[in-house]
């Protein structure tokens, strides 16, 4: 972590590398009903535990598909994005797919399902851009 910058800034210049435009999108669709919403998310996930450094974002970003695999189908606009952002930063389809199979034995058969599909969609947005 860079001691010069905020958290906020470093989670800007983070959520840009991997999900270019997100707090934009979170500002345009929440921070009306919910003021600084946007900039929450930014500085506390991506500024404050995203940054540190420690791991890789590639690793970081496959741990996160992982974890939204297992908790199942609710998850699944995170899993896009999350799946998305991890593709951003080198993950291979295959590793992705990888990392969600294994989530078999620990959020069951649905749960690898769900995430097998989500992948799938966002494998599919991938081609046709």
């Amino acid at each position: 972590m860079n001691a010069d910058t905020t958290t906020y800034e470093r989670g800007q210049a983070l959520s840009e590398t991997v999900n270019p435009g997100m707090e934009q999108a979170l500002a345009k669709r929440y921070d009306a009903l919910v003021p600084g919403l946007s900039r929450m998310v930014v500085e506390v996930p991506y500024g404050t535990f995203y940054s540190r450094g420690v791991v890789d974002e590639k690793t970081r970003l496959l741990a996160t598909v992982a974890a939204l695999t297992a908790q199942g189908g609710q998850t699944k606009p995170q899993l896009k994005v999350n799946i998305a952002s991890a593709r951003a930063v080198g993950a291979s389809r295959e590793e992705i797919c990888e990392i969600i199979y294994q989530m078999t034995l620990y959020g069951g058969f649905p749960a690898m399902i769900n995430g097998m599909n989500t992948a799938i969609e966002v494998f599919e947005a991938e081609d046709s851009a």
